[in-house]
């Protein structure tokens, strides 16, 4: 934003605008101050267009450890020994004829 001439989210307000996303200043904030957990396609398209970037120039990926197992969820079908050995039983449909 510094090299954009842009001082503070605000700045980004009108430039939004001129490409079709209205924002107000406190999405805007969120967006520029602290790490959105989502972002919508349209407004980093034209966040790459306002600064003349590449979308890789604005995101980092950091890969997370794929081998961490989940913890036990409490009252889990293993939990419950009922449930284990419950067989549904077939159902018979009889008819009047």
């Amino acid at each position: 934003m510094a090299r954009a001439g842009m001082k503070n989210s605000r700045d980004l307000v009108g430039p939004l605008r001129e490409r079709g996303i209205t924002l107000s200043e406190s999405q805007i904030y969120r967006i520029v101050g602290q790490e959105p957990e989502r972002i919508s396609f349209q407004v980093l398209v034209a966040l790459c267009d306002i600064f003349g970037i590449e979308a890789g120039d604005l995101i980092t990926y950091t890969a997370s450890d794929a081998r961490h197992t989940r913890t036990k969820a409490v009252n889990a079908p293993s939990d419950v020994p009922l449930l284990n050995a419950y067989r549904p039983v077939k159902a018979r449909i009889i008819t009047d004829d």
